[in-house]
């Protein structure tokens, strides 16, 4: 065996178990894997453990990464998701992007950074982790509320930019690479830009959905021929002047609009994680910490600007376009944080030679900050608000038109004799159950497509959140003679943000007296909720299984009675 390539094996499998080490402590400390990733590039470098000697082989795989990632990013700019972005999410989005850059650049003039990195800086702030949010809105089961759709909206605003920015910059960076003739080296890449994106546009139009058709027969082979798609795209954006990361991020617009987008994006997502891994350590291995303790104090200061200007400016954006407090302040945490391609940003412009590696260490600095603190703020967001609400008054209008139609449809409550929160499987059989015995019922979900599918059953629903005590408030409950919760809810330990605990306390607080019925899936989570003040708790698995029992019971009997 090569010398060399026993080398690279033993570094690569070292840099692996040590990356699985520190991402069980992130695991521990309920950390995303982005910032276990960055602790271990800072160990890995060469002021700590110096781990990396194999720089270019690390280098490829980091740049492999970077069009992997940016690939997945273009799968979620659907065209027609994009066309069909709400005023709300273009608002918020670019409101929270133009805050962000002119107060961030300001106070990096202030800070005594020059203009070019301030600027660099201010755009780095910009740009929120998108796979971040969607993980921790997924685990929450707050996808599909009204904040997390907006979320999402406004998130895919920022993509947009993030695009444009790169964009920009790869030009620029260009037109400064040579001595002469930089316009006509500008004017080049965005022919060969255009080009791309014509060629992009007809493959679209005419063989994306065929030839994915036909590659879809085995998911093996979908999945390497997306990673072979995105790294050629890549290759050929690199090729023509623009960059490997938006030759990665066309690769992915270009299979956003098939019906397969979510397969390879799921089948994707533990090679991106692997891969993301070598961009943190190549990052790592670039830093020298002996520049980081002068940022510790600018990176303190522009932390906390992230952490609360972000969340406060769309609070404010929402609360002027007629939503309550309580959505924008939701909406508003999640983009209380930078993303990994703030880092990749700042690392075009090192490229470019337009900012040095004290620069990256700042941003570094206020990525590992605001990402690690964000995800706490978006986990106990409930309880933020809670502690918060006093204060927040002044970004909600008197009347909050945006969402009064679901608030004043909830009078309609008066009506119905039993609730049901929760219009899944489970929660849509409770009602249908009740109807054919002649009681009338009223259905509250979050989520739009349930709710279209309750009504198609012919029962009354309207929008609501389980967990919103102004909702709950607002329900007229005098006539109610229960409310039966049937909303999904994850494995984790009760907690006063779970929906179960939620609605018990929304409940208590507005004086209901009725009997409330709640879904649990473990025997220690009835016991907690009947202490709680529960009437009924239901157990779908093990009731379903007696009945099961019952049956075979029964059929047996009457086998013998045969």
């Amino acid at each position: 065996m090569d010398a060399s390539f026993a080398s690279v094996f033993y570094e690569i499998a070292l840099l692996v178990l040590l990356a699985a080490g520190v991402g069980f402590v992130g695991l521990l400390l309920r950390q995303p894997l982005v910032v276990a990733f960055i602790a271990v590039g800072v160990l890995a470098g060469p002021d700590v453990l110096g781990l990396v000697s194999s720089v270019d082989f690390i280098e490829t795989l980091s740049q492999i990464s970077i069009a992997v990632l940016l690939f997945l990013v273009g799968l979620k700019l659907d065209i027609s998701l994009v066309r069909n972005l709400g005023k709300v999410a273009v608002a918020t989005g670019l409101g929270q992007v133009t805050f962000t850059a002119f107060f961030g650049f300001l106070i990096c003039l202030a800070l005594g950074l020059d203009a070019v990195t301030s600027l660099y800086i201010s755009i780095a702030l910009t740009f929120s982790s998108t796979i971040i949010i969607v993980k921790l809105l997924s685990d929450k089961q707050e996808i599909g509320a009204l904040h997390g759709k907006i979320a999402l909206g406004f998130l895919i605003v920022q993509d947009i930019f993030v695009v444009l920015a790169m964009v920009t910059l790869s030009a620029i960076g260009v037109g400064l690479g040579e001595e002469s003739g930089g316009l006509w080296e500008v004017a080049q890449v965005f022919l060969g830009g255009a080009v791309m994106v014509g060629a992009v546009i007809l493959f679209i139009r005419y063989l994306a959905d065929p030839l994915l058709g036909q590659i879809a027969r085995s998911p093996e082979l979908m999945v390497i021929f997306a990673v072979g798609w995105a790294a050629s795209l890549a290759a050929l954006g690199d090729a023509l002047g623009f960059g490997k990361e938006l030759g990665g991020l066309l690769a992915g617009v270009s299979l956003a609009s098939t019906e397969y987008r979510e397969a390879i994006s799921s089948r994707l997502a533990s090679l991106r994680d692997f891969l993301l891994l070598f961009f943190f350590i190549n990052l790592g291995a670039a830093l020298q910490l002996s520049t980081l303790g002068d940022q510790i104090g600018p990176a303190i200061i522009l932390s906390l600007f992230v952490l609360i200007g972000n969340p406060l400016i769309v609070l404010a954006i929402m609360g002027f376009m007629g939503y309550r407090k309580r959505t924008g302040f939701l909406a508003g945490l999640t983009v209380a944080q930078i993303s990994e391609f703030s880092l990749i940003f700042m690392a075009m412009g090192i490229t470019i030679g337009h900012v040095g590696g004290e620069a990256m260490g700042l941003v570094t600095l206020v990525g590992l900050v605001t990402i690690a603190l964000s995800v706490y703020m978006i986990t106990w967001s409930h309880r933020l608000f809670e502690i918060c609400e006093p204060y927040l008054g002044l970004f909600e209008r008197r009347y909050a038109h945006r969402e009064a139609d679901d608030t004043e449809g909830a009078t309609a409550a008066r009506g119905y004799e039993f609730i049901v929160f929760g219009l899944g499987r489970y929660g849509c059989r409770i009602g249908a159950r009740l109807q054919e015995k002649g009681h009338t019922v009223l259905g509250i979900d979050f989520d739009p497509e349930a709710l279209a599918n309750w009504r198609r059953m012919g029962m009354d629903a309207i929008y609501g959140d389980a967990t919103d005590p102004e909702f709950v408030a607002h329900l007229d409950l005098g006539r109610v003679q229960a409310v039966i919760s049937a909303v999904p809810r994850d494995r984790g330990a009760l907690t006063e943000a779970d929906p179960q605990l939620a609605l018990l306390h929304g409940l208590s607080s507005a004086n209901y007296r009725g009997r409330v019925f709640l879904s649990v899936q473990k025997a220690v989570e009835a016991e907690e909720l009947l202490r709680q003040g529960a009437s009924v708790v239901l157990k779908p698995f093990d009731d379903a299984a007696e009945h099961a029992v019952r049956q075979l019971t029964e059929a047996h009997e009457a086998d013998k009675d045969i």
